[in-house]
């Protein structure tokens, strides 16, 4: 029961900081919402800052996963989408992070060593990828280029939710596609006429 407790509170603080923005929520917040005292939900976690915690245990585990390059053979494009995919189904479902950034990695040290570790990790993850489209003959660029198109990636990726709620995006799971395709037409000025051909096939079926 115990661990069923501390699920359900991990489950709920997560879907009230997804709808409400994390900074709106407080830990009696949480506690009304599941019915249950504050001393009790206490007695699983210390504070709000240690529901983060736990909730960003989840979200590095799933990047993580997300990230994981094709084994043993070359990328090509229907990995890179597929990749995408993962990566932003995990900003979509962690989304208070995102739209909270700045504010929750200012008051908590150890949260912004572990995000600034994802951003490693992603960051070489897309160099990786595009490297093995080079070499696979789907991409044509400089290294100077790879460098550039690989942080433009990270960064709009990163920050696309907070760019997409400024400009008045009401939909965020629309924004999310929007964001899926900004950065795939990113590779566009680099890929071989057959797989230019091929991506904007992608993008008609996948927006349509």
């Amino acid at each position: 029961m115990p661990r069923q407790t501390r699920q359900r509170i991990l489950d709920t603080a997560l879907a009230m900081f997804n709808a409400q923005g994390e900074p709106n929520v407080t830990t009696n917040h949480i506690a009304d919402e599941l019915e249950i005292s504050p001393g009790n939900l206490y007695y699983h976690f210390r504070n709000k800052d240690d529901i983060i915690e736990h909730l960003f245990a989840r979200y590095e585990a799933r990047m993580d996963a997300a990230l994981a390059a094709p084994q043993g053979r070359l990328p090509n494009l229907e990995d890179i989408w597929l990749q995408l995919h993962l990566v932003f189904e995990c900003i979509w479902d962690y989304r208070f992070l995102y739209r909270d950034l700045v504010e929750i990695l200012s008051r908590n040290r150890r949260l912004r060593l572990r995000f600034a570790r994802i951003l490693r990790r992603a960051d070489e993850q897309a160099h990786e990828v595009m490297r093995g489209l080079v070499r696979a003959g789907v991409m044509r660029a400089s290294a100077a280029e790879l460098d550039a198109a690989a942080t433009n990636v990270l960064v709009i990726a990163t920050f696309w939710l907070n760019y997409a709620a400024a400009r008045g995006d009401r939909d965020e799971q629309a924004s999310i596609r929007d964001g899926i395709v900004q950065v795939m037409m990113l590779l566009a000025p680099f890929l071989r006429d057959a797989e230019r051909v091929h991506l904007n096939t992608l993008t008609r079926a996948y927006l349509s």
